[in-house]
C-alpha cells in the first residue's frame, strides 16, 4: 500500500462545515476525502434564514464572543462571495410592553461597535409614519431602529466550497453513505457506500473529522462504535414563503410577546421569507417539515406587525431543517447556545474531531479552528488563507455586483436583463463559463422553464454535484419556487438519463 492511497484527512457530511473544513484543509496543503450520503447542504445548510448576521438577540444571553465573530464575518464573507451575500438593511419596530427601547438601543450600539465594521452603515432611528417601512405595517408602529446585516444564499454558499474545495485538489463525493469507521494500524478504514449504485469500497485516511450536522451523534454510535452519544440538541426551525408582502428592498426583524423573533426578508424577487421558529425536534431529521402549529404561530405573529395579515392561503412554499445545537442544558430551544463546540478523540491511535454546532455565518472561523486542532495531530503545512480567498464566481469588487451584470450583458447582448442579473446572482464571473460560446439564447438548448435552460442544467450536473430536479430547483437555483409538476418530472427525465451516461462512463 503506498502513500498515495492514504488521505490526510477524510470529512463526514457536506454541509457548510464539513465542505468549509474540507476547503480549508486542502488550501492548505493536507490531502482531503469528503463524503456526503445525500446532495450538498441538504439538510440544516440549505433550511436556514439565509442571514449573514452577528445575531443580535443572543446578545440577550450574554454570546458576546459569538456575536462579536459572528459581526467580523460579514464583511470578509461579503467581499468574497459578492455574487451570493449581499448587505441588507433591517427594520426592527419598537412595540410598547415587549423589549424596552433602552435595550433595544444599547445592543444596537454594541452591534454597530464591536464587530469592525468598516463598509456596512450604522443603526439609525426611523419615524415610521414618514418612513416608507411604516406603510405595509399596522400605524401603531410609530417608531423603529434600521440597522445592517447580510443575506447569503446558504445552499450555493456550500457548493461553491466544495467547488473551490475540488479544483484544490480535494475528493468530494455525495450520494455517499459513511456505513463503517475502524482504526487500524494508526489509520482510519472507512467504508463508504454510494446510495445510487450500491457499491462500496475502503478509503484510508491519518484524521477523521465528523461534521455530519444533526447525524453527528448518530454518526458517533452507528459508524464509529460510541453508543449513545449524546452531544447535540436538535432543534427545529421552519419557514414560509409568501407572495411579495411589501416592495421595500428591507427586511423586517419581528418581535414576539413569547419573547422569540421573526424575521421577514425580501425573496427571490416575487417572494417575502418569514421565519423562524425554534423547538426542539424528536425526530429523524430526515423527515422534518412544518407542523400546523407552526404555520398558525407564524401567520399570527406576522400578522401582529402587517397592516394586511399573512394567511395560509398565501403560502406558496414551506420549509424545515433541524439545527444541531450543542447541548449545553439551556432550558428552551430558543435559548441553547449558537455557538460551536469541537472536541478530539484520539482513541486507539488515528485522532477524529468532532464538530457540534455552529451558525452559517461562523463556518469560516469554525474551519480554521478545526485546522488549528488538526495541525496539532497531523503537523503544521499551510497558513490560514480563506479570509482573502474568493469563493469560485466572487473575484470581482464587494460594491460592483450591478456591474458585473453589465458587464455579462455586453458579453452576452441575447440576454433579458433578469436573466443576466439571476446568472451572476448564482454563479457571479463563472456565468461565463455557464454560457460558453453561445451567440443567441438558442445556444443554451431546452428551457424547461422559468428561463432554466439546458446550459445551465448542464453546468450544474458537471460542476456542482447536482443529480436529481431537488438538487437543481431548490439548492442550486430556487426555480423550484416557478415550476409546476410538469416541468419537474421533465427536468426529472433529463437528469436521469444524463446520470445514466455518467455512471456507464464510470464504469
Amino acid at each position: 500500500m503506498g502513500a498515495s492511497d492514504i488521505h490526510d484527512i477524510f470529512v463526514i457530511g457536506g454541509g457548510i462545515n464539513g465542505c468549509g473544513i474540507a476547503r480549508d484543509a486542502v488550501g492548505r496543503g493536507y490531502s482531503v476525502f469528503l463524503a456526503e450520503m445525500d446532495d450538498l447542504a441538504s439538510g440544516t445548510s440549505s433550511g436556514s434564514t439565509k442571514l449573514i448576521h452577528g445575531g443580535l438577540r443572543y446578545l440577550e444571553y450574554y454570546e458576546f464572543r459569538l456575536v462579536r465573530e459572528a459581526l467580523m464575518e460579514r464583511e470578509v464573507l461579503w467581499r468574497n462571495a459578492p455574487h451570493i451575500i449581499w448587505p441588507m438593511r433591517f427594520v426592527l419596530p419598537y412595540a410598547k410592553g415587549l423589549r424596552p427601547a433602552w435595550m433595544i438601543r444599547l445592543g444596537l450600539f454594541l452591534y454597530d461597535y464591536i464587530g469592525g465594521r468598516k463598509l456596512l452603515p450604522a443603526t439609525k432611528t426611523l419615524d415610521m409614519a414618514k418612513d416608507p417601512a411604516g406603510k405595509p405595517l399596522k400605524p401603531l408602529f410609530r417608531k423603529a431602529f434600521e440597522y445592517s446585516d447580510g443575506w447569503v444564499n446558504d445552499a450555493r454558499l456550500v457548493a461553491l466550497n466544495a467547488r473551490d474545495a475540488a479544483d484544490r485538489g480535494a475528493t468530494i463525493r455525495t450520494r455517499t453513505k459513511v456505513v463503517a469507521a475502524r482504526r487500524e494500524e494508526g489509520l482510519w478504514r472507512v467504508t463508504i457506500s454510494d446510495q445510487r449504485t450500491g457499491a462500496s469500497e475502503e478509503v484510508k485516511a491519518r484524521l477523521l473529522v465528523n461534521a455530519a450536522g444533526p447525524w453527528v451523534d448518530h454518526v458517533l454510535s452507528e459508524a464509529l462504535g460510541d453508543k449513545g452519544a449524546h452531544n447535540v440538541r436538535l432543534v427545529q426551525g421552519s419557514h414560509i414563503v409568501i407572495r411579495k408582502k411589501f416592495d421595500d428592498p428591507r427586511a423586517y426583524f419581528f418581535q414576539n410577546r413569547d419573547g422569540r423573533i421573526i424575521f421577514a426578508i425580501p425573496y427571490e424577487e416575487e417572494f417575502t421569507l418569514i421565519g423562524t421558529t425554534d423547538r426542539d425536534y424528536p425526530g429523524d431529521p430526515h423527515d422534518v417539515k412544518i407542523s400546523e402549529v407552526e404555520i398558525d404561530y407564524l401567520c399570527a405573529a406576522a400578522s401582529e406587525y402587517f397592516a394586511q395579515p399573512v394567511r395560509r392561503a398565501d403560502i406558496v412554499w414551506t420549509y424545515s431543517a433541524v439545527r444541531p445545537l450543542y447541548d449545553d442544558g439551556a432550558s428552551k430551544a430558543q435559548e441553547a447556545t449558537r455557538d460551536y463546540v469541537l472536541k478530539a478523540e484520539r482513541g486507539e491511535g488515528a485522532p477524529a474531531l468532532n464538530a457540534f454546532g455552529g451558525k452559517i455565518t461562523t463556518y469560516r472561523r469554525l474551519s480554521e479552528s478545526m485546522l488549528e486542532k488538526i495541525e496539532g495531530f497531523l503537523g503544521k503545512r499551510g497558513k490560514p488563507w480563506t479570509a482573502n480567498a474568493p469563493l469560485p464566481g466572487g473575484d470581482f469588487p464587494a460594491t460592483g455586483f450591478d456591474a458585473q451584470v453589465a458587464k455579462l450583458k455586453s458579453a452576452y447582448p441575447f440576454l433579458e436583463q433578469r436573466l443576466a442579473r439571476r446568472l451572476t446572482r448564482l454563479y457571479g464571473t463563472r456565468a461565463q463559463t455557464l454560457l460558453g460560446n453561445a451567440k443567441s439564447i438558442v445556444d443554451l438548448g431546452r428551457n424547461f422553464g422559468a428561463d432554466l435552460y439546458e446550459a445551465e442544467v448542464r453546468y450544474l450536473v458537471a460542476n456542482e454535484w447536482a443529480v436529481t430536479a431537488q438538487d437543481v430547483l431548490w439548492r442550486r437555483t430556487k426555480r423550484g419556487l416557478h415550476f409546476n409538476g410538469e416541468q419537474t418530472a421533465a427536468l426529472d427525465d433529463f437528469l436521469r438519463g444524463l446520470d445514466h451516461q455518467h455512471i456507464a462512463a464510470a464504469e
